[in-house]
């Protein structure tokens, strides 16, 4: 008996060696047959291809690196602002600090809008202290054309940048349509139209394009707009030369949008959790993870910024310690970083699902997210 088990494990970790030895084959021989080609070419053929070889290994070296290390990123950076130390809800004006002759003289000044900040620097995040990836040249080339989104390796960060980045388009329209204006019948604000525009542009647009063919601005180039116009938003808002509008059904539209996608993205990460559990094998697991962390990463930081921007209606309507709840599930939500992300069965002890997790995070904080918009419905 034992010896024929052993037997079978044989014949199939030698069909496995087998098979393996074909995939090496196949990969290595192009290689191999320009390594031919290239011994008994001539200097004028040799040198382009050592330059052409030696600029792709360059790009690859920096490609790798730019995914595999996250710069400034903090799960705890809403901390660094110090909201909580802010004494006036956004677009409120601050009182003087000298006496009442200064006072008739000085400059109206208004507290700034901690959304818009935080909005501001969740894209410089993205853009500027690191390359956004999905424009990368190599990262729309793929892996020999397969799209890095359907491989385990390299597209976390992508991934997590445009979770990142669909919170702060969201935001950004808000602004727009409601927060920045009186009562939604005053005029747009220019610099927060401008941000808006420029934050809905394709994510993966490289310095040329094939659709429509010929030479493009990259996408970083608009969200680095972007940041410029929101923070001349700040700007004039900080001189009263803007409005904020903090009302309570302001925010309470602002919730509901936010609500509506993190239930969007809870339903994303149930249907693969259930039609997908390949555990460890599941090539789109990674990214849907990821996707969900940077959402949740960036709702954190804004529902900070709001609870300063609107911490006149948050007091009135008693919401505060909900308020603080949500913050705090979202805490709890960002310390789930699995090294190695598995869509496995949900009552599987060997390869756990992280998808049905991190669903069951987003639906708490959802929960809370509805239960304040009730509240400040309701009175």
């Amino acid at each position: 008996m034992l010896d024929s088990i052993t037997a079978f494990l044989k014949r199939i970790w030698a069909a496995i060696t087998r098979w393996l030895g074909l995939v090496f084959v196949g990969l290595a021989w192009p290689f191999l047959a320009a390594r031919g080609w290239y011994r008994h070419g001539n200097w004028l053929i040799k040198l382009p291809v050592v330059a052409f070889v030696t600029l792709l290994a360059v790009l690859y070296i920096y490609f790798i690196w730019q995914t595999q290390i996250w710069s400034g990123f903090n799960p705890s950076y809403p901390e660094v602002y110090k909201f909580s130390e802010r004494k006036f809800s956004a677009g409120e004006e601050l009182p003087a600090a000298q006496g009442q002759q200064a006072a008739a003289v000085a400059p109206k000044a208004c507290q700034t809008s901690a959304v818009v900040d935080v909005a501001a620097d969740l894209t410089d995040f993205n853009v500027n202290q690191n390359a956004w990836i999905s424009s990368m040249l190599l990262y729309k080339l793929g892996f020999f054309s397969i799209s890095w989104d359907d491989t385990p390796f390299l597209d976390n960060k992508a991934s997590f940048q445009r979770g990142v980045n669909s919170v702060v388009r969201r935001t950004s329209a808000e602004l727009v349509d409601t927060i920045g204006r009186v009562r939604g019948t005053s005029g747009i604000n220019g610099d927060l139209q401008k941000a808006r525009g420029n934050l809905q542009f394709d994510e993966s647009s490289w310095y040329f394009g094939l659709h429509p063919f010929g030479p493009k601005t990259p996408t970083p180039s608009y969200y680095r707009a972007a940041i410029i116009n929101l923070r001349n938003f700040n700007t004039d808002l900080s001189n009263c030369k803007a409005v904020f509008d903090g009302r309570a059904d302001n925010l309470l539209q602002f919730l509901d949008h936010v609500a509506g996608d993190l239930g969007s993205t809870a339903n994303i990460l149930a249907d693969r959790s259930q039609n997908y559990s390949y555990g460890w094998f599941d090539m789109r697991a990674d990214d849907r993870f990821w996707f969900a962390y940077g959402q949740l990463y960036a709702n954190y930081g804004i529902l900070s910024a709001a609870g300063a921007d609107f911490q006149q209606v948050i007091a009135e309507r008693n919401v505060g310690r909900l308020w603080n709840d949500t913050l705090g599930m979202l805490q709890t939500a960002l310390r789930i970083q699995p090294m190695i992300i598995s869509n496995g069965r949900e009552d599987s002890s060997f390869m756990p699902s992280h998808l049905a997790t991190m669903g069951f995070h987003i639906l708490r904080v959802r929960s809370n997210l509805v239960e304040i918009r009730t509240v400040l419905g309701g009175r």
